[in-house]
């Protein structure tokens, strides 16, 4: 007979790569506990922070990942904390070696590869879900394009079962910008981006008439033409508001039943475009659901199948590992001369680029815009980098590509959705709220305990890698399958709960004049 098998005590630490002088502890540590061999804490250290494993000199870089997060600034001493207060970020020195770590990707065959039911659009392009779009060209038509869409809130669509919804796209601009200016190209590319997306089965776009973004103009210069499946008016060719909500109600019930006309069909997986997001970042980001998401995206990638890898200022510091992944050198460039523009753009309105992390990042557990850049990577899985985009450029490479962004989360998305994107995955790590219609937004958790505390909000655990029970393997192909599941009508928390009404936040870029 034996005798009680003896509970295995999980480590209380993650070293992450053999040459990093730090460790993360993976829970609330006491001052004089045991943390590793021969490391006892000499100070009290919260959970996901991270423990010096050996003497650290002032100057020192410190590495994690086994790739630099900055500077010591001071002595730092075994079993010390580090963080902000003895730990800064610098401009350090990479070696680019462009399209040195390229590779043939290996892709599915087409008789194996995977599908999913989408909406086939008469270009081509696939949408996950159907919905009736109305979009502002400018914040004057705000309220008439909320009030269109609100008609419709109230009488339900229950005759038009194919419809996933009536959603409003509203913002704050669309005039007092000069027309061709950067700000401008960037709200025009935006809107237009939406006014095509595969996830809209009709669009009707509502101006005021006086604007700098005028309808006439932007039609001319995207091609969109007025069908049975597009509209737009200016409020005062209408006749004020009462007049142009009536037109706006009439015009979308005449687009519900040809919207309502789409069916799902059997697409193959090829035909997703899958936006990266992370927002909420902790330490475990870039040990958890980042990587497991990269492992999905690796999968996708070889189904022929296409990521956007995007938060720019959260790819500073770890853009020399995409830009040695970029076959053509001209790719490699154009990263780096994304770069280099904000860090003009931010210097410009007296910032700099390492302005982030945020405070509940640094809660987290990460202390640099290097640390957490080299987590927020790993999203992009190890296939090559294949394009960069500017923002809200519309997306015509396959692979993972680049879309230039902020790292503010639901500006980033709305212009991942501008260019084509039909799905989102959001990695966080301390509990973002978000989603992004009329995309469906996923949300992978980091660690078990935020799964289990916003258990509405999230879709996916990927704390279960660091609790031991799960490989990242395994959880990124239960992520790809997600991927079709959603693509193919399964809701989200977020649709479930409601997001997406208030989260269209195109790029203020310029200044309004």
């Amino acid at each position: 007979m034996t005798g009680p098998v003896a509970a295995v005590e999980r480590p209380r630490i993650l070293h992450l790569a053999a040459g990093d002088p730090v460790a993360i502890v993976l829970r609330d540590v006491a001052a004089g506990e045991p943390v590793a061999q021969g490391v006892i804490a000499r100070e009290a250290i919260p959970a996901l922070h991270k423990v010096a494993l050996r003497p650290i000199a002032t100057g020192e870089t410190i590495a994690k990942y086994g790739q630099p997060i900055g500077l010591a600034t001071c002595d730092i001493a075994v079993g010390e904390h580090v963080h902000v207060h003895n730990l800064a970020v610098a401009d350090l020195a990479r070696e680019y070696r462009f399209g040195g770590a390229a590779r043939e990707t290996r892709f599915v065959p087409e008789a194996e590869r995977a599908t999913f039911r989408g909406f086939v659009r008469e270009d081509g392009r696939v949408g996950t879900r159907n919905y009736v779009g109305i979009i502002a060209s400018v914040n004057c038509s705000a309220t008439v394009v909320h009030a269109i869409a609100a008609h419709f809130a109230r009488t339900g669509l229950a005759a038009f079962p194919n419809v996933d919804g009536v959603a409003a796209f509203t913002y704050s601009g669309g005039c007092s910008i000069a027309r061709g200016g950067e700000a401008y190209r960037v709200i025009e590319r935006t809107l237009a981006g939406y006014a095509v997306s595969p996830n809209l089965g009709a669009v009707l776009l509502v101006g005021l008439g006086c604007e700098a973004m005028q309808i006439a103009l932007l039609k001319e210069d995207f091609d969109l033409a007025e069908s049975p499946r597009f509209r737009s008016f200016a409020i005062q060719d209408e006749g004020g508001t009462r007049r142009a909500i009536a037109e706006g109600i009439a015009a979308v019930e005449a687009m519900l039943p040809v919207a309502d006309a789409a069916r799902r069909t059997t697409v193959p997986a090829s035909a997703l475009t899958v936006g990266l997001q992370c927002g909420g970042s902790d330490a475990l980001s870039g040990i958890t659901a980042n990587p497991a998401l990269g492992v999905a995206i690796d999968m996708l990638v070889a189904q022929g199948g296409t990521a956007i890898l995007s938060e720019t200022t959260e790819l500073y510091g770890a853009e020399h590992l995409l830009v040695d992944r970029a076959p053509d050198p001209g790719v490699g460039q154009a990263l780096l001369d994304r770069i280099a523009w904000w860090k003009d753009y931010t210097a410009r309105n007296g910032e700099t680029i390492d302005s982030n992390p945020s405070p509940g990042n640094k809660a987290g557990g990460i202390t640099t815009i290097l640390e957490k850049s080299l987590g927020a990577q790993a999203k992009g899985g190890s296939t090559n980098l294949n394009a960069v985009y500017e923002y809200a450029e519309p997306v015509t490479a396959r692979g993972l590509v680049v879309m230039d962004s902020p790292g503010y989360d639901p500006v980033s998305a709305t212009g991942q959705v501008a260019s084509g994107a039909n799905l989102i995955a959001f990695t966080t790590g301390r509990g973002s709220a978000f989603g992004a219609k009329p995309v469906p937004s996923m949300k992978l958790a980091t660690n078990t305990a935020l799964f289990e505390r916003m258990r509405d909000d999230m879709d996916i655990n990927c704390g279960d890698i660091v609790d031991g029970a799960m490989s990242i393997d395994r959880k990124g192909a239960e992520i790809f399958a997600e991927f079709l599941a959603v693509a193919s009508g399964k809701r989200t928390a977020s649709e479930e709960l409601g997001y997406g009404d208030h989260e269209f936040v195109p790029w203020n870029v310029g200044a309004t004049t």
